[in-house]
């Protein structure tokens, strides 16, 4: 069984663990790297800073008692968008509900905090979290995003529409 659990920024140390494996483990998915935030990039006050989003919602899904998997939603500055950041499902976590119940947990916040439309970026290549997202609804826009670090590949937006 896969159970949420809602962060706060007192909870920066478990945020730190996932997103650090996330981006050791998956970096090719992420506009960040690693050596982004490590070294001198790794400080509590960064991590807080970012469980402190204004108005985000950040949560970890815990599965057989452990963490496995991590998401936020985040307000984007556009009336009635927010956007899907930081999604990883650790590697026990694949294939058991755990990345499902995530963007659903996102939605639902979505759907509370009164947005219309929920946007991601997912990068090119990246087939299961395009399967996830296409599976929830999700339709490419056809819009790029950011170009990934590698300065190749790109970002593809994708949206869903949380209205009717």
């Amino acid at each position: 069984m896969v159970d949420t659990r809602v962060l706060g920024v007192g909870d920066w140390r478990l945020w730190r663990e996932l997103r650090l494996a996330a981006l050791a483990e998956a970096g090719y998915a992420f506009g960040a790297q690693l050596a982004d935030w490590q070294g001198d990039g790794d400080r509590q006050e960064r991590w807080r800073g970012r469980l402190a989003i204004p108005g985000s919602y950040n949560v970890v899904a815990v599965l057989d008692g452990r963490p496995a998997g991590m998401a936020s939603g985040v307000p984007t500055g556009h009336d009635g968008i927010v956007e899907l950041i930081s999604m990883y499902v650790a590697p026990a976590g694949r294939g058991r509900g755990v990345g499902d119940h995530l963007v659903r947990a996102v939605e639902q916040w979505a759907r509370l905090v009164g947005a219309r439309t929920l946007r991601l970026a997912v990068v090119e290549g990246n087939e299961h979290a395009w399967a996830l997202y296409q599976r929830h609804g999700f339709r490419n826009t056809g819009e790029l995003g950011d170009l990934m670090p590698d300065g190749v590949r790109r970002e593809h937006v994708m949206t869903k529409s949380l209205v009717g």
